[in-house]
């Protein structure tokens, strides 16, 4: 966390939410790997303000964002569990969506905001961005992405 502040609210959250102190990761997080050695475990994964990319290593995984607690207006946690533990849970407001994504006006002109809105973008050497989208229509989205040439890489989650 960036600020012990942040860490201690942090930790608070979590056991008001679970009625249990979460255990703390000191090293670098390996999503599959704590999922495989605890399949029932909980990820709490902070994403603070300004930061890109934290949902990166969820692309071909079996972990999904499945709610985000907002701890300060500069960090939220996303609760991340295994995809095998949260089918049938519940349904959810928003999902999120990644995609690869061409940079052209057509496609942010077809894009709107009651379709799904941009949450995270990544350029890449390619020419292409892969992006974040936050939505509530699966199938809606899909089809912007398709019929505009893009392509859609997988739902990551859902809160």
């Amino acid at each position: 966390m960036k600020s012990d502040n942040e860490y201690q609210t942090a930790r608070r959250v979590i056991n008001s939410t679970t009625g249990m102190m979460p255990d703390v990761i000191t090293d670098e997080l390996d999503i599959n790997g704590v999922f495989n050695e605890h399949p029932d475990a909980v990820i709490y994964y902070p994403v603070f303000y300004g930061s890109t990319g934290w949902w990166g290593e969820l692309l071909g995984g079996n972990a999904l964002v499945t709610n985000k607690l907002i701890i300060s207006p500069e960090c939220q946690l996303m609760v991340i569990e295994s995809g095998k533990n949260i089918h049938g849970k519940r349904s959810a407001e928003h999902q999120l969506f990644a995609a690869e994504i061409y940079p052209t006006s057509g496609f942010f002109k077809r894009m709107s905001s009651e379709i799904a809105t941009v949450a995270d973008m990544l350029a890449t050497d390619a020419g292409t961005i892969l992006a974040l989208f936050s939505g509530h229509d699966k199938n809606k989205f899909v089809n912007i992405l398709e019929s505009t040439g893009n392509s859609y890489l997988g739902c990551i989650g859902r809160y």
